[in-house]
């Protein structure tokens, strides 16, 4: 699960990851003892230092290589201070223009639905592309 953190200016939170370098929407994987707008919330905060209000599913992602499924859900931030952690070493705000252009396909399609409105989306990818639904 993931957070789509959107600031009132339009610009959305992401993280560059630690382990592999690339930026990605804030997220990890739910405990079984929360919910899982708590746990979107608890990732955030644990990656960025920011705390959200979480507000609505936005969509579900399947990596059909991994048999992983993501769900991304709308944020809105609420206080905190942008700061790294074990698993971030950045963490930005950026416009929907350098989120087309800095991220990978399948991360950058994540906060870009959140956008439009239109969700809960749901994709399928293989881990870099998207697949097309038929």
């Amino acid at each position: 699960m993931a957070g789509a953190v959107v600031c009132e200016d339009g610009r959305l939170l992401a993280i560059r990851r630690a382990d592999n370098g690339t930026w990605e929407l804030p997220g990890g994987v739910q405990e079984l003892s929360e919910s899982p707008e708590d746990g979107v919330a608890r990732e955030v905060w644990e990656e960025t230092g920011i705390r959200v209000e979480v507000s609505e599913l936005t969509g579900v992602y399947k990596n059909m290589a991994r048999g992983i499924v993501a769900l991304v859900f709308r944020c809105k931030p609420s206080g905190g201070v942008e700061q790294t952690s074990a698993e971030s070493t950045a963490v930005d705000w950026f416009t929907p223009e350098e989120v087309a252009d800095r991220m990978g396909e399948v991360y950058a399609v994540r906060l870009l639905d959140a956008l439009d409105g239109n969700g809960p989306h749901v994709r399928s990818h293989d881990g870099k592309r998207l697949i097309q639904a038929r």
